[in-house]
């Protein structure tokens, strides 16, 4: 997502529609490298309805879980979760909610929860803010591909050929 001051990066917005804890976690650690890869330091965001400790539930817990996985199969990431949008994305809100957090207000990869939700959330900043978002961007293959929704416009497709052709520069044979 191109925003006028900055690039992040959101996963999942475009392929499994309930993630696990394991598959939220995958998400994160793919979404932190893809985001190395284009020169964007990760700061990971484990998306949820609720900040910290102040909530709880199953849609919470999962998100809690997986934070937890992050924290297991990445140590040296920085991932912060749960965290809602503003806080992961607001330094005023993070100085409320987790001002001891070092992605708190400074994220720059989000893994939303669950597909509804990002998909929603990427299409709300898209439109709301100007955003251009590039992508999806999948993850995890062998071979670098990418898709393109039937509305594309040359720009999409554009962008997501160099997108493809960056990832190729690091693929191996």
């Amino acid at each position: 997502m191109a925003l006028a001051d900055r690039v992040l990066v959101y996963g999942d917005c475009a392929v499994i529609p309930d993630p696990t804890s394991a598959q939220l976690a995958d998400i994160a650690i793919s979404s932190a490298a893809t985001a190395a890869r284009f020169g964007i330091e990760p700061r990971v965001a484990m998306l949820s309805y609720s900040t910290g400790e102040s909530g709880s539930g199953a849609d919470v817990e999962k998100v809690r879980a997986a934070t937890a996985l992050v924290r297991e199969r990445a140590p040296g990431l920085p991932v912060e979760g749960p965290i809602q949008y503003d806080a992961a994305a607001d330094a005023a809100v993070a100085a409320a909610k987790l001002p001891e957090s070092q992605v708190a207000g400074r994220a720059t990869v989000f893994v939303f929860p669950d597909l509804n939700t990002g998909n929603n959330t990427y299409k709300a900043v898209q439109r709301s803010a100007g955003a251009v978002a590039i992508g999806p961007v999948l993850q995890g293959l062998n071979k670098p591909i990418n898709d393109l929704s039937r509305g594309a416009l040359v720009d999409d497709i554009v962008n997501t050929v160099t997108i493809t052709a960056i990832q190729a520069q690091g693929a191996t044979p």
